[in-house]
């Protein structure tokens, strides 16, 4: 197998950060963007996927799959078990983040779960049932902010984020109509998001144009998110946190787009629950967060509680585990 890469030069993080900002960008489109010539992006970016250090999926927007339930919990658990607790969600399907936190004694999860009986057998069988589970809070996900997944380390320009996605999604897009191959398409661009047509098509049994279409009115529609993963401190950001914000209801809306726009901020959502915004921070340094929170957050009047828990590991993100 072969060794994860420690370290990126600049060269290397500006392509991973067009590949954040377009998952599916050819190799042609990157380097023009990037004004790199075409043999340089291959050369780079085809050993950065090979060795595991980018990975290429996608992820279901649960407000157009009903059955799904989202959620994002804080579990306490007895420190010593942290790690056997937090390995033994990752490996659930249903997980998408597994994050042990700053403390040592507390696990962050976000869960896609497949409807009310898989709800309350997490939260009234497995959970009570696990020793080493102290107490946790549920938030269920209301609503999801996707500005703020056009995170790409502050490596790329405006202009160079929209050369690679000229057309910004539609405020409020048209929900694609379902399609019977939707469901095999949906799981071959999970295991990958750059496979080729002809490969989607296979595994859809269709035609590549078919999967073409259908990928499209997917993403478009804003029922799918292709994604790139990758571990963030190969980007510069040393310092991940989430952040668990109280507002009031009637600058709710307004709060959530202000913060979900700015260029640290990588995830955003309205919750249920103690809290009722999320928002999942990526920064330089301690010295950045800190700035973030008295410049950006400090400014927002509709704020009344902040709670702001760092990240000590990441075990899983965008529904795959990271290696030990």
């Amino acid at each position: 197998m072969q060794i994860m890469r420690q370290m990126l030069d600049e060269t290397d993080r500006r392509i991973v950060a067009a590949l954040l900002a377009s998952p599916r960008a050819s190799w042609r489109d990157i380097s023009r963007c990037l004004g790199l010539s075409e043999r340089t992006v291959v050369r780079r970016a085809t050993p950065l996927y090979a060795d595991g250090t980018l990975r290429a999926t996608a992820v279901r927007n649960p407000a157009h799959f009903p059955h799904l339930i989202p959620m994002a919990l804080r579990i306490r658990c007895r420190p010593q078990k942290i790690r056997q607790v937090a390995g033994a969600l990752a490996r659930r399907p249903d997980t998408l983040w597994v994050d042990i936190l700053g403390g040592g004694d507390e696990i962050s999860a976000i869960f896609f779960l497949d409807g009310p009986d898989a709800r309350n057998a997490l939260l009234l069988r497995d959970l009570p049932a696990t020793d080493a589970v102290d107490s946790w809070t549920a938030h269920t996900l209301l609503r999801v902010f996707p500005t703020a997944f056009h995170w790409t380390a502050g490596l790329l320009t405006r202009e160079e984020t929209a050369r690679l996605a000229p057309d910004p999604p539609p405020t409020r897009p048209t929900p694609p109509t379902s399609h019977d191959i939707d469901t095999a398409l949906i799981t071959a661009l999970t295991e990958d998001s750059r496979a080729t047509y002809t490969d989607l098509a296979r595994r859809a049994e269709t035609t590549a144009l078919t999967a073409r279409r259908r990928l499209d009115a997917l993403v478009r529609g804003q029922a799918l998110r292709l994604a790139t993963e990758v571990d963030l401190t190969l980007l510069g950001a040393h310092a991940e946190a989430l952040l668990w914000i109280n507002v009031r209801p009637g600058a709710l809306e307004q709060t959530a787009k202000t913060l979900s726009v700015h260029p640290q901020v990588r995830f955003t959502a309205a919750t249920t629950g103690p809290a009722n915004l999320l928002i999942a921070l990526a920064a330089a340094d301690l010295e950045a967060l800190y700035s973030f929170l008295i410049t950006t957050v400090g400014s927002l009047n509709g704020i009344t509680t902040l709670d702001t828990t760092p990240l000590l590991a990441t075990v899983k993100r965008t529904g795959l585990t990271r290696r030990s």
